[in-house]
């Protein structure tokens, strides 16, 4: 299968090929090469770890191999449908639905201490049960040619983590692009993660947009009971900063 490049930013080539992503950190010729060289190795290692600390708690894609030599970390593809694109054609109780499980994703993220910074739905991608398995998380629903393939064989796989599990039973939503993503427990931080989402929300989804923020900031109330009163004081602070910018 030959390598295709899915998007090509200022910081970074993403490319797919077998069913694995690479992401590779472009140089930059204003920077001083040996500068250019340690910042793209720090970021590459970086959002390695990070990714695979946020594994642990939330669907993310699993880091395949991370090469500080070669700026790149190689990942599984997650084969999904991207919310930027398809979040407006599901059914409203299906829009809800998937707002709050986006919220369960952050305030999980947030309560780890980890600030996603880039929280679109274009990084989200929405997954149906049974498409994926405990070792590629990439195989087909069920059918009468593999119909050995069940919820209970998921479960009982030794290697199947809670994600798997849940997979089983339930659509998942991934977040993806960790790239500027840092550890930070601040709730003014937390606010600009939340801001970032409900302005992705309002420009991208405007026709349902309002209650789908509702739902968002709902679930984050109930499943960051601690913090979450702070921090959403701190996001109408940060909005209030925005308005009045110019």
């Amino acid at each position: 299968m030959p390598n295709k490049i899915l998007s090509q930013g200022a910081e970074a080539i993403i490319t797919l090929t077998e069913n694995q992503i690479i992401k590779s950190r472009v140089p930059k010729s204003y920077r001083l090469p040996q500068i250019d060289d340690k910042i793209r190795k720090l970021r590459t290692r970086g959002e390695a770890k990070l990714l695979e600390k946020a594994g642990k708690i939330i669907p993310v894609p699993k880091v395949i191999k991370s090469d500080e030599k070669t700026k790149e970390i190689i990942m599984e593809f997650i084969d999904g449908k991207k919310l930027s694109e398809h979040l407006n054609s599901f059914p409203e109780e299906q829009q809800l639905t998937i707002c709050k499980q986006i919220s369960q994703n952050i305030s999980k993220l947030h309560n780890a201490g980890i600030i996603h910074s880039d929280l679109t739905t274009s990084n989200m991608i929405y997954v149906e049960p049974l498409s994926i398995s405990p070792d590629s998380r990439l195989i087909k629903t069920p059918n009468k040619k593999n119909s050995s393939l069940t919820k209970n064989s998921v479960e009982k796989s030794s290697e199947a983590d809670f994600e798997t599990i849940n997979r089983a039973s339930a659509p998942m939503v991934y977040f993806i692009d960790f790239g500027l993503s840092y550890q930070n427990g601040k709730f003014e931080d937390k606010a600009v993660d939340l801001h970032l989402l409900k302005q992705a929300l309002e420009a991208k989804h405007f026709q349902n947009w309002g209650k789908l923020w509702n739902a968002v900031e709902k679930s984050y109330e109930k499943e960051f009971p601690a913090d979450a009163k702070k921090v959403l004081e701190r996001l109408t602070a940060v909005e209030k900063r925005g308005r009045y910018k110019h």
